[in-house]
């Protein structure tokens, strides 16, 4: 455990043999002549990807407002819309919609039909893809990575990236296109793709796992022993130091992490059963149940920020031309088949309900940041999550009216609560641009085909 004499480092580690756990903040590690301040640190962000477009982008689904409300600025209306799961948290959302994202579209004939292939790799870039099946891929660096760079450097992880679906990680696709710019969002460079993290296990691992090798790691598990089983002298030697109410955050977060590392070692248990699997190519730390798959990762997330072992995270929720079903939703066709709603009303409705299900997922990430003190306030306030894609209306492969929102505060940036209507042929980049000036990056003056800045807590219809 390292501490510095007058009080904790927010870097203190709780060290064992394949263990090293970090800690969540504590009023010891503040100062003492600072004990009644909050420490100033960056905000968290978090940029969630949904495939596959949204229902109101088309006319049928815009007429219903199945995507957005159809009311701007602060008194709308979600229960007919697909986000309507957030009605709880109106206060802390901001809605951005009617974006286009045009360098999703094929700019040369040969590009044509390739839509699903290099959509992902243009939400968070911003920017057009060289069409390749090779390594020499190319198209831009995401937003997360440059948020990192400048943010994240001084975290013991620079940026975490996550995904739900398989991925195929190298070769060539469909239509010419690598596969890698369907298997990522993350890109650190425009020619240097972030590879992502399908298994609970290995990104609690890395989180968690650090202090010991890939061996020590497998001999804790296989004597079916928690993380925490391997620090209890470390841990009584903190709390000793630690006054009332940083002795129960601290009780409360340990017994967070072992609560999230039983339902990892719960789906490794129940994929080793030897009984059918849904997803029977999955590793065996991959839940069948997709929701089960993404609160896992929306636990992990919450407990990198909470420690503060990373403080950006990209999360690919899945995976264009996923043919995966969502019951949940009422709806048991496949996700990409029933994206193909072929403009008939029934079909569209279909497919605002899978939406509905992705986004009602959310609030349980909402909850696990409002639910963390940090500070004098919380994770949530101090956070922005953006969701969203770069596919509008998925029947015809276009690429305007997008669906996109935000959530948490910025650090107090964004004031949430709030309907942005953007004007026709405005870029998504332009809304990006000024998430970007939000999160202290000033010096970003464009941003791939931005043609401006998005006022993002204007009441007002917003100007192009």
């Amino acid at each position: 455990m390292f501490v510095t004499n007058k009080h904790l480092d927010r870097r203190a580690v709780l060290r064992g043999l394949g263990a090293s756990v970090a800690l969540p903040f504590l009023s010891a590690m503040v100062p003492v002549r600072k004990a009644h301040a909050a420490p100033v640190d960056p905000t968290r962000l978090v940029c969630i990807e949904m495939v596959h477009g949204a229902a109101g982008s088309n006319k049928i689904g815009r007429e219903l407002n199945l995507w957005s409300p159809a009311a701007t600025g602060r008194a709308f209306d979600l229960t007919p819309s697909s986000l309507s799961p957030l009605e709880p948290w109106r206060n802390d959302i901001t809605i951005v919609s009617h974006t286009d994202v045009a360098n999703a579209e094929a700019f040369i004939p040969p590009e044509i039909g390739g839509d699903h292939f290099r959509n992902s790799s243009v939400f968070l870039t911003q920017s057009h893809p060289k069409q390749t099946e090779g390594s020499d891929v190319n198209v831009g660096t995401s937003l997360d990575q440059i948020y990192a760079e400048k943010y994240g450097q001084d975290s013991p992880i620079p940026s975490l990236q996550l995904c739900i679906e398989n991925v195929d990680q190298s070769g060539g696709c469909l239509y010419g296109y690598a596969c890698v710019y369907m298997d990522t969002i993350s890109w650190a460079s425009p020619t240097q793709p972030l590879p992502m993290i399908r298994d609970p296990r290995l990104a609690f691992d890395q989180l968690f796992g650090s202090g010991g090798t890939p061996e020590k790691r497998a001999e804790r598990r296989k004597a079916s022993q928690s993380i925490l089983d391997w620090i209890p002298a470390e841990v009584a030697r903190l709390k000793a130091r630690l006054g009332p109410a940083d002795r129960r955050r601290l009780d409360d977060y340990l017994d967070n992490v072992r609560e999230i590392e039983r339902r990892i070692e719960k789906v490794e248990e129940r994929n080793r059963g030897g009984g059918p699997r849904d997803l029977p190519d999955a590793p065996v730390g991959v839940p069948d149940h997709y929701g089960e798959h993404v609160e896992i990762m929306f636990d992990l997330i919450a407990l990198a920020f909470v420690t503060d072992m990373t403080r950006v995270v990209s999360f690919k929720m899945s995976r264009d031309v996923s043919g995966r079903s969502f019951p949940e939703s009422g709806v048991f066709e496949g996700f990409h088949n029933a994206s193909h709603h072929r403009g008939q009303e029934k079909n569209v409705i279909a497919l605002s309900k899978i939406n509905r299900y992705h986004v009602g997922l959310v609030p349980y990430l909402l909850q696990k940041l409002k639910d963390a003190p940090d500070g004098d306030t919380h994770l949530l306030d101090k956070s922005l999550i953006l969701y969203g894609g770069a596919m509008g209306d998925p029947n015809i492969h276009n690429h305007k009216r997008c669906p996109l929102f935000l959530a948490g505060h910025a650090n107090g940036a964004l004031g949430g609560n709030l309907h942005i209507r953007a004007a026709d042929g405005t870029p998504m980049a332009n809304a990006m641009l000024s998430m970007m000036h939000m999160l202290n990056l000033e010096e970003i003056e464009t941003f791939g085909d931005s043609t401006g800045t998005l006022d993002l807590n204007d009441t007002g219809e917003a100007a192009g």
